[in-house]
């Protein structure tokens, strides 16, 4: 029995469990279960218990849970050999001072650096910081968070490009790339939300090279729905491009809407329950 809990695709029991955990009714229904398909907002506590009680599960969101958020992400890339900006991580406040010091002195890091909050996605709580009083506030940001139980934060070299990054949206074994460019020159950051545009056909061949990276995470990680970004840096010695980010809940303008998303979306449920002999 295919069970869904993903609320466009349709299986022989579908189960809506938004916003909410799981309860004995959806328990009940994954141990009858062959196959459990689930959504993109999925909880932690609906993941363990389907991979818990049914052998094949889609997506795969093992890293998601295992590495989580920015920390957790930049942490990924660096257990598995796969490149990134040069980063430092602060599970708080009290653990960047007590690393630093000296509450104006982001370690080794010269201006302008970059400054991430450990949630958010798609651009969310990322800044360039290009002065001292630049970060003073933004440490004042981060204390106010605190006060409200939200912890952690990591700096990052600024790499300079040419204000673009590159998207991979990976669903299931189909990758589709495209560039995200910032013509804004007064806005750090190439999220659609802040401005940037779509460009479908520049430099195929870096576009490839990204794929290829974007595949040596997804091989050992098994992650099979995501958006990946990386940055290409503008230096002579560069040789390949570097992971920014993974966003699992993702937006869907440049591989052409929602429409499309879960047209493509539907098409690989079925190639891999067709790889499971369902």
């Amino acid at each position: 029995m295919i069970l869904s809990f993903h609320p466009i695709i349709t299986a022989e029991k579908n189960i809506i469990c938004a916003g909410r955990d799981p309860g004995k009714a959806e328990l009940d229904a994954i141990k009858q279960a062959d196959v459990v398909i689930l959504p993109q907002g999925c909880r932690q506590t609906l993941y363990k218990m389907a991979i818990s009680h049914c052998p094949y599960v889609f997506p795969d969101y093992h890293a998601k849970f295992k590495f989580p958020g920015k920390i957790g992400q930049a942490g990924l890339f660096m257990q598995f050999g796969l490149p990134c900006p040069r980063t430092e991580i602060f599970t708080s406040l009290d653990d960047f001072f007590i690393e630093t010091r000296h509450p104006h002195q982001a370690l080794n890091f010269d201006y302008p650096f970059v400054f991430k909050f450990d949630w958010g996605g798609e651009g969310d709580n990322v800044l360039r910081i290009d002065s001292l009083s630049e970060f003073d506030q933004i440490l004042e940001k981060a204390a106010s968070c605190e006060r409200t139980g939200q912890y952690g934060f990591l700096i990052q070299e600024f790499i300079q490009t040419d204000s673009r990054s590159l998207r991979v949206a990976v669903i299931g074994q189909k990758r589709i790339s495209y560039w995200r460019t910032q013509s804004d020159p007064d806005q750090f950051g190439t999220a659609i939300t802040k401005g940037a545009e779509i460009d479908l056909d520049s430099d195929p061949d870096m576009q490839r090279i990204g794929i290829e990276m974007v595949d040596r995470l997804c091989e050992p990680t098994g992650i099979n729905l995501a958006g990946i970004d990386l940055i290409f840096p503008e230096k002579p010695d560069a040789v390949e491009p570097l992971f920014l980010e993974i966003n699992y809940f993702f937006g869907r303008t440049g591989i052409g809407g929602s429409d499309r998303f879960y047209e493509l979306l539907e098409e690989e449920v079925r190639i891999w329950l067709k790889s499971i002999g369902l």
